[in-house]
């Protein structure tokens, strides 16, 4: 059983359904706390689902054992139970999810939120060793993914912004759980083959994003021929921090572009 918190209704002006999708070590309410009832106020059906293991979604299996691949599985479950595909719109390794998904079955349109390459996170995670040597053997040998995040100053660093207020931070952390080791593997393989990804699609980057090294978010936008726009003072969890009213707003407007 997968956890959905829905909100709003399909509209004549914007009759598709958007489906969110998160990233690792969060669930669907990291889009509940401002886009859903942004995106639901504008007139659109808005979803957010957990992945198994995640939130309120029941598992079947090691959590350790899930791949990129059944979580994958997982949107495109969700997505077969709405009226009509959904825009697929993804965050962090919810992006390497929704492209998994673009690559086999299609949608409508997409939106990435904070991408990285499989060569950007190798880099990201040589800069980070450097930085946090013991964190990092610790979190990739016997600890988990989480644990990159299990401090208010980790996760500051990590995944916000330094503007962001100090409850915003702790409410995230308090949040956040345990992910699989073997799908944070599967985000250093290849990206799915972009001539296989057809799908209209948008990039946004945060150029405060201490997850990710500079140009990543462009270069996933440049690999799938895609719209790109970067928020320059915002960090990784570009849902939750301050300025994110920008990031919904200028999706918004791309999806009023496309007619959805």
């Amino acid at each position: 059983m997968h956890e959905v918190i829905a909100k709003g209704a399909s509209t004549a002006a914007h009759p598709t359904p958007l489906l969110f999708v998160h990233g690792a070590c969060s669930a669907a309410w990291i889009w509940d706390d401002h886009f859903l009832d942004f995106f639901a106020e504008q007139g659109h059906h808005a979803l957010a689902l957990s992945l198994r293991g995640h939130g309120a979604s029941s598992l079947a299996q090691p959590l350790g054992s899930c791949s990129l691949d059944d979580y994958a599985e997982d949107v495109s479950i969700v997505a077969a139970q709405l009226s009509s595909p959904p825009v697929l719109i993804g965050h962090s390794m919810g992006c390497w999810v929704v492209l998994k998904c673009l690559e086999s079955r299609g949608a409508p349109a997409a939106v990435l939120l904070a991408p990285g390459t499989p060569r950007g996170l190798r880099r990201w995670a040589l800069r980070a060793v450097l930085r946090h040597p013991w964190l990092m053997v610790r979190s990739n040998t016997f600890g988990n993914p989480v644990d990159l995040f299990d401090s208010r100053e980790l996760a500051r660093e990590f995944l916000f912004g330094p503007g962001t207020p100090e409850s915003v931070v702790a409410s995230c952390v308090n949040r956040l759980t345990p992910e699989s080791a073997r799908a944070a593997r599967d985000t250093v393989k290849p990206l799915p083959d972009p001539r296989r990804v057809t799908a209209p699609m948008l990039v946004l980057g945060a150029g405060g994003d201490a997850s990710r090294v500079e140009g990543d978010a462009s270069e996933v936008a440049a690999t799938y021929r895609a719209d790109f726009e970067a928020f320059p003072d915002m960090g990784h969890a570009m849902m939750l921090e301050p300025g994110w009213s920008a990031v919904a707003e200028r999706i918004q407007t791309w999806l009023n572009g496309k007619g959805l």
